[in-house]
């Protein structure tokens, strides 16, 4: 019996997916333009219209959909069912306005142009609906999927999913070739209908079940197959009835998602999804036809800026007339200025119907691309040169006209701690903190803090540090923590100067600054935590007393030494400390002996 060997093309072409990715990611990442650019133009690179190392991208694309469907999923795992049902006027109030506003607006725009209404509808259509790949990959690495802002993009996302069916039978309606009869359209519907409500008895009554016998057979390999099955099934099912795979993986993970087994299927999904969804960009890189762009250069170069900026109008003052502050409009028309992947498979459902031509197809395809590689480089343009975000500083006062014995600045958990001791004597005490968010919480407990910057001059002045006796800086940013001291030396040299320090070099600096006082964040609480540890271990508190005031004693001989010894650093007293490197020395009795390290002292002995 003879195996067929494997075609060294296919591990070639595996090699310089990997590498172009591997290569050209962290670069673009580097540069701050972020990974999804990365993957648009490792694929354009690589693809048939770049150095032709692929020559059929919408092959790779069918796989790397499964990434999307992946992602989905995961999001899907995060929203429990109550949660998804919270954000259902989102979904279709804020959803429907959105797609009808910019569906009229580019549609018109089109018939204005001249195109017949089929075409202009046609492309409209496939524009408004936005990458969901594109947006959650840059909601995920901003962080924002969580915030309230981007579950109002996931909410439109939604939304838009859900119109996938509609309007694919939509196309079918509009097509010249011949009429469909009312049932011809009623059953794609009812079977749409029918596989979701297969898929939601099948989630709350089988997928539990299936999962609990898995985990009792522990075999982790058919576990994570389990978790494969359900995402791809789900995804199966929808794409057969008409719908959008995504949707279907995103009702799968929303029903697993109060699930016991919840975190183990996330991790056993999320390597592949990494992987296939960044295949996935590459893909849509691969598949921009240079040629066709420069055949119809001033059409295309023309129409990206147009449409993108109708589109992103259009967001704006949806946005806006909905409620959503003007940081977040803008925010939003930045994130969702591009087509979608979907408009793929709409274009080409609309030229099989000969609604529109195969050159349109080519065209808008080539837009809808160009748009999605477009969207990371707006929004990074629009971080550097659009308004700043303002902050809202309702129900918080400034800082203005202050007088107190102690300014405090900062009132993070080291700040609240040192306040609690201040305000138990009856202190008079000025508290300022540029985190408006932190301030009103801080007003739930009772405590009345200012907004204010300390790093700027006007602040202090207004908070009092003028008249103060002490100033106690308690934030958490070695930088700023310096300049302060340096504002506070220069202009208010009445006032005793305490600052919390981050670490051993820090501290240092300060002293030679003149600070009064500094303490290392986390010195102390580490040295009750390892008396606590001996306690443990049995060992008597006289003892314990006794090793804590000694390490205390070698700290500080340490810190002198440090400061004696700038040629050195904070390696200059580690003979005083105790190690736990083994050494070939004949055996002895154990002692509390100082033991030198065999390496220089790392960041782990700065602290």
């Amino acid at each position: 019996m003879s195996v067929e060997s494997t075609n060294p093309n296919d591990l070639l072409k595996v090699v310089s997916l990997l590498g172009a990715a591997v290569v050209i990611v962290p670069l673009f990442k580097r540069l701050g333009l972020g990974s999804v650019l990365g993957y648009l133009i490792a694929g354009l690179i690589i693809g048939p219209f770049g150095l032709k190392w692929f020559v059929d991208s919408q092959s790779i694309m069918h796989v790397a959909e499964l990434g999307v469907v992946m992602f989905l999923f995961l999001i899907g795992l995060e929203m429990r069912p109550t949660h998804l049902w919270s954000m259902r006027k989102n979904i279709f109030g804020l959803g429907s306005v959105q797609f009808l506003v910019c569906a009229t607006m580019l549609t018109s725009i089109g018939s204005i142009a001249g195109f017949p209404w089929q075409v202009s509808f046609i492309c409209g259509i496939g524009f408004v609906l936005t990458s969901t790949a594109i947006v959650m990959q840059l909601l995920g690495e901003r962080g924002d999927l969580a915030l309230p802002q981007g579950q109002k993009i996931v909410s439109i996302l939604l939304f838009e999913d859900l119109l996938i069916a509609p309007l694919l039978i939509l196309v079918t309606l509009m097509s010249p070739i011949g009429e469909s009869s009312s049932s011809e359209t009623l059953i794609p519907i009812l079977i749409a209908v029918g596989s979701l409500a297969t898929l939601v008895v099948a989630g709350m009554w089988l997928l539990n079940p299936l999962f609990r016998l898995l985990a009792l057979a522990k075999a982790r390999e058919v576990f994570t197959a389990a978790a494969l099955l359900v995402v791809l099934g789900s995804a199966l099912l929808m794409q057969e009835s008409g719908l959008s795979m995504a949707m279907g993986a995103f009702l799968a993970g929303v029903l697993l998602a109060e699930s016991s087994f919840r975190h183990q299927i996330e991790a056993d999904i999320e390597p592949f999804r990494g992987i296939l969804l960044g295949l996935f960009f590459m893909s849509v890189g691969m598949s921009l036809d240079l040629a066709v762009v420069f055949d119809n250069s001033a059409l295309i170069l023309f129409g990206v800026p147009a449409m993108m900026a109708t589109k992103s109008t259009c967001v704006y003052f949806v946005a806006r007339f909905m409620g959503s502050k003007n940081s977040e409009a803008l925010d939003r028309m930045t994130v969702m200025s591009q087509g979608g992947e979907f408009a793929f498979v709409l274009f080409t459902a609309a030229t099989a119907n000969k609604v529109i031509d195969s050159s349109v197809n080519a065209n808008m395809t080539a837009i809808v691309v160009l748009s999605m590689a477009l969207t990371p480089v707006v929004v990074l343009l629009m971080k550097f040169f659009g308004p700043k975000s303002e902050i809202s500083k309702e129900g918080v006062e400034d800082a203005n006209g202050l007088s107190g014995s102690v300014l405090v600045i900062g009132f993070g958990r080291f700040g609240q701690i040192l306040c609690q001791l201040l305000l138990a004597r009856n202190t008079d005490v000025t508290i300022i903190d540029a985190d408006v968010d932190m301030i009103r919480s801080a007003g739930k407990f009772g405590f009345k803090v200012y907004f204010g910057d300390g790093t700027r001059l006007d602040v202090l002045r207004t908070s009092g540090a003028a008249t103060a006796r002490a100033i106690a800086v308690c934030i958490d940013d070695k930088v700023k923590a310096k300049h302060i001291v340096e504002l506070i030396k220069s202009e208010f040299p009445q006032a005793k100067i305490l600052v919390r320090s981050y670490d051993r070099t820090h501290a240092r600096d300060l002293i030679k600054m003149g600070v009064d006082f500094q303490i290392r964040e986390t010195f102390e609480s580490a040295l009750k935590f390892g008396e606590a540890t001996l306690r443990e271990l049995g060992v008597t508190d006289e003892e314990v007393i006794e090793i804590s005031d000694d390490i205390r004693r070698r700290d500080h001989e340490r810190f002198e030494l440090d400061l004696a010894a700038d040629t050195q650093g904070y390696t200059a007293g580690r003979h005083l400390m105790f190690g736990n490197a083994v050494k070939p020395t004949p055996f002895v009795e154990p002692k509390r002996v100082s033991k030198s390290l065999n390496s220089d002292a790392g960041d782990t002995i700065s602290s």
